[in-house]
């Protein structure tokens, strides 16, 4: 068994374990910040701060059979599918240890094992991919569910309302879930969507819909179990619209100065990190004092990760054509 799917049992089958995902999700987050900022990582990227519950939550719930489109804002759902803090960061600075051997960079995570469909960097564009996965796994008879994970702002392209038009009328076994976090990029939801409560668009194609507390794992588990068990059984489609919001700027290059002031502190308060935390201590299940132990020992196993990450070989020119196949020419009668 790879060591992907290994990470991926433990967050299915632990809580604690769940919150260490988080933390190391949060902690890889801060060092890409660094790594960027000190010119290692050539490009953009786009980082999930405060986002970790909706990553963490939904593959707690997905099986490794499962399919799942993410953003490029994907680096949190990688670690949580079970990818290695190794292959992502090594993906994201350019270097063969990467899952995609260096040559895919931030924006274009995959891993199949783990069922990671190759991220997108298009707003929108993997809402029909992942109609056409479940497409296939209806086809075949499986069970398989297939998950489309994007921002608000993707809830304005054409790709949304083809994919949720497509997979209400065939049923397909499909999830679609927006992150979100009130910008598309740079602008607030209120100057580019005459809706805030984005799941009720779902009334259009006469699909179930729901919100749900992004920031909360447990509500993101919920929600997510609800929508999978409905197209495992056969129920077809769900819009799922988790509420969250991103502590960073849309990238590197953006120092989120539009932001109303104090905004950014509001939902700090409702850090999905600090929430988990206090659950497991109110409940037991962990102390304070192991919680902070945790965030210690990741801060250094991170910091472990970019040494090695630094280390590492770049994949050649010829890289570029390693994945390259073309069909056989027919042979002549």
């Amino acid at each position: 068994m790879s060591s992907a799917l290994n990470r991926r049992e433990v967050v299915q089958q632990d809580e604690i374990a769940q919150f260490e995902r988080m933390v190391e999700i949060r902690e890889f987050e801060e060092q890409i910040n660094g790594l960027f900022a000190a010119g290692e990582i050539r490009g953009t990227t786009h980082l999930c701060l405060g986002q970790e519950a909706l990553s963490v939550g939904l593959a707690a719930e997905l099986r490794a059979t499962d399919i799942v489109m993410a953003t490029y804002r994907g680096h949190g759902i990688a670690l949580s599918l079970g990818l290695t803090p190794e292959s992502v960061l090594g993906e994201i600075m350019g270097k063969t240890v990467g899952c995609c051997g260096g040559v895919g960079g931030s924006m274009h995570l995959c891993d199949m094992s783990v069922g990671l469909l190759p991220t997108s960097a298009i707003v929108g564009g993997g809402i029909p991919i992942a109609a056409g996965a479940a497409l296939a796994f209806q086809t075949k008879g499986t069970d398989g569910v297939s998950a489309s994970v994007f921002g608000d702002g993707a809830s304005n392209i054409g790709a949304f309302h083809e994919g949720l038009n497509l997979a209400a009328i065939w049923n397909l076994p499909v999830i679609f879930i927006c992150d979100n976090n009130m910008y598309g990029e740079y602008s607030r939801i209120q100057t580019t969507t005459p809706i805030e409560d984005l799941h009720l668009r779902a009334e259009s194609y006469n699909m179930p819909h729901f919100s749900l507390d992004g920031m909360d794992i447990h509500a993101v588990r919920r929600g997510v179990k609800e929508a999978v068990d409905r197209a495992r059984n056969g129920g077809g489609p769900t819009l799922i619209e988790a509420k969250t919001y991103r502590f960073a700027g849309h990238s590197r290059a953006d120092q989120a100065l539009y932001r109303p002031a104090g905004e950014l502190e509001l939902w700090q308060k409702r850090d999905p990190i600090k929430v988990t935390e206090e659950d497991l201590v109110a409940r037991g299940v962990f102390t304070a004092a192991r919680a902070e132990q945790i965030k210690t020992e990741m801060k250094r196993t991170i910091e472990g990760v970019v040494a090695t990450c630094k280390a590492s070989s770049e994949p050649t020119l010829a890289s570029m054509f390693e994945n390259i196949w073309t069909p056989k020419k027919a042979a002549h009668a």
